[in-house]
């Protein structure tokens, strides 16, 4: 079905809008993709935080015209699935690898994060970043080390002075 003029300022504008914000994006080419496979992956898109959406490349190329996502508009050729990770920097890497496995026709062909473009191989680099929950997890773990390498050394200080116990409160009263 085509657009007419007004549906594709419409187009132009949300992907623009997403673009704005997006932490990447991935162009797959999908032809040969059935209609179930798309749905499910349109499903979990929306779970993950990844904004999924087929469109001509010409509305798509102006739509990320003054975003970091610029770089990839030389490289939009043919039928392409655009996939923008909206929360996470590595949701779409971890959804078009995943629906990639089952489905030799899903093929990423362009890589863009921070404004630079990078091949499609790189999806599995995307996809490895870790989660917000994981890059939390481990920035505390990181956060707590010196605590505990202080605690671990007070203890060891404290074991080598006085075999592992504490002096009581009075016994240190009487010796000053």
């Amino acid at each position: 079905m085509a657009l007419n003029l007004s549906q594709k300022k419409e187009v132009v504008a949300e992907l623009a809008d997403v673009a704005a914000t997006a932490h990447s994006l991935i162009a797959a080419e999908y032809a040969g993709t059935t209609v179930e496979q798309m749905t499910a992956m349109r499903k979990k898109a929306r779970e993950s935080g990844v904004f999924l959406k087929v469109v001509k490349n010409t509305l798509a190329t102006r739509a990320v015209a003054g975003t970091e996502f610029e770089c990839v508009k030389d490289v939009l050729v043919g039928p392409l699935l655009y996939a923008f990770s909206t929360e996470e920097p590595g949701a779409a890497g971890r959804l078009i690898k995943e629906f990639a496995k089952g489905n030799d026709k899903l093929q990423p062909k362009v890589v863009a994060m921070g404004g630079q473009l990078y091949p499609a191989s790189h999806v599995e680099v995307l996809a490895s970043l870790p989660t917000r929950e994981q890059a939390l997890a481990m920035l505390a773990r990181v956060l707590a080390e010196p605590a505990a390498m202080f605690a671990r050394a007070i203890k060891a200080v404290a074991d080598q002075q006085g075999g592992g116990e504490a002096a009581p409160a009075d016994a240190v009263a009487e010796t000053a």
